[in-house]
């Protein structure tokens, strides 16, 4: 706790990896790739679950949950499917000390197991609309790994759907994607541009994929929810059909969606310093902690029951307080502006003279973010702060990332652009560009905005006429 921390303008990766193991986020787990998520994590995961879950069923999803293990036949049956998942299964071939008749996959998505399972509970246009999501783990061999970003077995949500038209599909797709961009803006004070994905950049199996992309603080773009109209493609490979109104079998329509723990790493990259977490206060497991200050007993006996007061009527507030004695005051500032923790309530003995707490904002470090409240209204003087953290973080990212994303006027430009920022260019849509922009840059297609107020343009990498203009950029 001495040693500070990597300063993220000089090494954003290693800042990156000691703010997770010194906040207490996760750990590195024995097997090569995978994380073992710590309590402080995991809380803040269950807060990202509980208003992403209030919002299915807001939208009539229900919750069930399918299994992990999935025969390798079922991935076989969409050729899209498994050709894009092929590199990352990991496969099981013995079970009870004997080989398997058919290997199974651990679950890298669950598309093809809730397919068949669609194929059995669907027979009439009366079943439709099926809308039902899980919360699962899923496991992905992935080769390069790094802590919520890219583990080899990491927690999400999916939502799978079935619909009567296809219609109902795609406006399931973007119903979900909103659902997304308004939980990112409005919990986790993110400002992501939704968007279409490329073909090449799409999920496999999809008739067309939809994200979210997020800037971090160094720049690069992390995708960080994604939403799939999945035509008829899985309803064809699993049969999946029901009798419409006139007698006639048909193919449903489906989707899929999902946000995963990766988000937990777009927050930390998206509102830490190099203090540490600065974490939004709809989504941080601690929203106020109390610090009682005192140098004696005398002092203790006067401060903790103001504490404890000052605690009680802070209610429908996550606080909690830091009552250790080992440590100084001091110590304990530094340890929760680590954690990000959006408030600190600071209590000693002039303070219960006066009948005030000192207030301070995590994400104005220092004096400014300082002030003097009585403890006469404090719950409603912690609520609006709450509030207005919110919003601070969610204009200093919006700032951050508009001051970084450019219009290049030629491929030249485009080029330097991408190295630390994201390009607003023209594409005419051709995979060849795409492809040799990646290899000369590294930057992908991010995505294509659903909204292109613009006239036809010049594609930045061949000249060639273009029709949309797509945001480039190096991600994770």
């Amino acid at each position: 706790m001495d040693e500070k921390l990597p300063l993220r303008s000089e090494n954003f990766s290693e800042w990156y990896n000691q703010v997770i193991m010194r906040a207490e986020l996760a750990d590195y787990a024995p097997v090569r790739g995978c994380m073992v998520v710590r309590p402080y994590g995991w809380a803040l995961w269950e807060n990202i679950q509980a208003t992403l879950d209030a919002r299915f069923k807001a939208t009539g999803h229900e919750n069930a949950a399918f299994p992990l293990f999935i025969p390798m036949s079922f991935l076989e049956k969409e050729k899209d499917h498994v050709e894009g998942f092929s590199p990352e299964l990991a496969v099981v071939t013995i079970g009870g000390g004997e080989k398997l008749e058919e290997p199974l996959v651990v679950r890298p998505t669950s598309e093809t197991i809730i397919g068949h399972m669609y194929a059995k509970w669907i027979k009439s246009y009366r079943d439709l609309p099926i809308l039902i999501n899980q919360w699962a783990n899923v496991v992905r061999w992935e080769m390069r790994t790094r802590l919520f970003l890219r583990t080899l077995e990491f927690y999400w949500q999916e939502g799978h759907t079935a619909h009567a038209t296809e219609q109902e599909a795609i406006e399931e797709t973007r119903r979900m994607l909103d659902v997304y961009t308004d939980f990112a803006v409005n919990e986790a004070a993110i400002p992501v541009i939704p968007g279409r994905k490329s073909e090449s950049e799409k999920f496999a199996g999809a008739a067309e994929s939809y994200t979210i992309e997020a800037m971090m603080g160094d720049t690069r773009a992390l995708q960080s929810g994604t939403s799939h109209n999945l035509g008829q493609n899985f309803a064809k490979a699993f049969d999946i059909q029901y009798l419409d109104e006139n007698n006639q079998q048909q193919f449903c329509w489906t989707t899929s969606w999902g946000l995963s723990t990766r988000f937990v790493g777009a927050i930390i990259m998206a509102h830490g310093d190099d203090q540490g977490l600065v974490l939004p206060p709809r989504l941080a497991p601690i929203q106020a902690v109390i610090v009682p200050i005192f140098k004696n007993e005398d002092e203790r006996a006067l401060v903790l029951p103001v504490v404890d007061k000052v605690k009680s009527e802070l209610t429908g507030i996550r606080v909690k307080v830091d009552d250790r004695t080992e440590v100084t005051p001091g110590f304990k500032f530094n340890d929760w502006e680590l954690r990000g923790v959006p408030i600190r309530i600071e209590i000693g003995p002039k303070d219960v003279e006066k009948g005030s707490v000192a207030l301070a904002r995590r994400d104005t470090p220092g004096r400014e973010g300082k002030s003097f409240i009585p403890q006469a209204g404090l719950k409603a003087a912690v609520e609006t702060m709450l509030t207005a953290i919110h919003m601070a973080m969610l204009e200093k990212a919006r700032a951050f990332r508009d001051a970084h994303i450019f219009e290049p006027t030629d491929y030249e430009e485009f080029k330097q652009v991408v190295q630390n920022g994201w390009a607003f260019s023209y594409w005419c849509g051709r995979s060849e560009c795409e492809a040799q922009i990646k290899e000369n840059t590294k930057a992908t297609t991010r995505c294509i905005p659903l909204d292109q107020n613009t006239a036809p343009g010049k594609c930045i990498h061949c000249g060639e006429p273009a029709r949309e203009k797509v945001y480039s950029a190096r991600a994770y």
